[in-house]
């Protein structure tokens, strides 16, 4: 696979589970796909089910920049702040060159990296850790449980993150979504579901003061061993923070496009 082809498969899973997730929150959401632009966008306070991402393969300089403003534009235009998902590889030598001066022209500020990865790696053995024991998500419980690792992990409120899933119908039936247990008490998470013939790896994080113990890496092998042996799938994909960026060449996932996240100046 080439690296344009696996940003458009990258790109591809976004769209697709991001739709199922903003959707799940409020079925009202804004959910389009305008040329250039898919908007997934909830306009809750869970800040990552507000996104709109540029899905074009080959995208020019001026493209780019029209691409850019228009995406700033409804951005601007919502309640709650969210991002600019950027695939790196979907650009032209062109736009890629001129990336930086393009989005402060737009009014945009780079927030943070990420990298896609995917891979042919499943099914995984079942996973064992000497700290942990697992259990899926299948109560409110433990969707708060979930959604507070989550906010901990990755410095929003305790209530902005329960936003995003508290009470889902959807994390509790057709995610394999699953908690990371120490002692009783959950430390980390993570979360697999079915998408375009593939499982797609969302939402992972560990407790801040529990991290470095190899609790992320186990929970997600947990979420994949048993996501794969529901669906038969045999590829996943996921987009990694830096922080996990890692973890999960270990588990066999390759990186392919760089990432960026953008949010409006303010």
């Amino acid at each position: 696979m080439t690296d344009l082809a696996a940003a458009v498969e990258s790109v591809a899973q976004l769209s697709t589970v991001w739709r199922a997730m903003v959707l799940d929150r409020d079925e009202q959401a804004d959910v389009r796909d305008l040329p250039g632009l898919a908007v997934r966008w909830a306009d809750c306070r869970f800040a990552f089910w507000n996104a709109i991402t540029l899905n074009e393969a080959g995208l020019g300089q001026a493209l780019l920049e029209n691409r850019l403003a228009q995406a700033a534009d409804i951005m601007r235009s919502k309640q709650r702040p969210g991002f600019l998902w950027l695939f790196e590889d979907l650009l032209a030598d062109d736009a890629r060159a001129a990336l930086d001066e393009a989005a402060q022209r737009a009014g945009l500020v780079h927030a943070f990296p990420g990298t896609g990865m995917a891979g042919d790696l499943l099914p995984l053995p079942e996973p064992h850790h000497p700290d942990l024991t697992f259990e899926r998500v299948t109560t409110d419980e433990h969707l708060t449980a979930y959604a507070d690792i989550n906010s901990r992990a990755y410095g929003f409120d305790l209530a902005d993150g329960r936003d995003g899933i508290a009470g889902s119908a959807l994390w509790k039936r057709d995610v394999y979504a699953y908690l990371a247990l120490r002692d009783g008490t959950p430390v980390a998470c993570a979360a697999t579901v079915e998408a375009q013939g593939r499982l797609f790896v969302i939402l992972v994080a560990t407790e801040p003061d529990h991290q470095r113990h190899g609790y992320g890496e186990a929970v997600t092998r947990k979420a994949l061993h048993e996501g794969a042996r529901a669906t038969g799938l045999t590829r996943a994909t996921l987009h990694a923070t830096v922080a996990g960026a890692p973890v999960y060449p270990r588990i066999g996932f390759k990186p392919n496009s760089p990432m960026r996240f953008y949010i409006p100046a303010s």
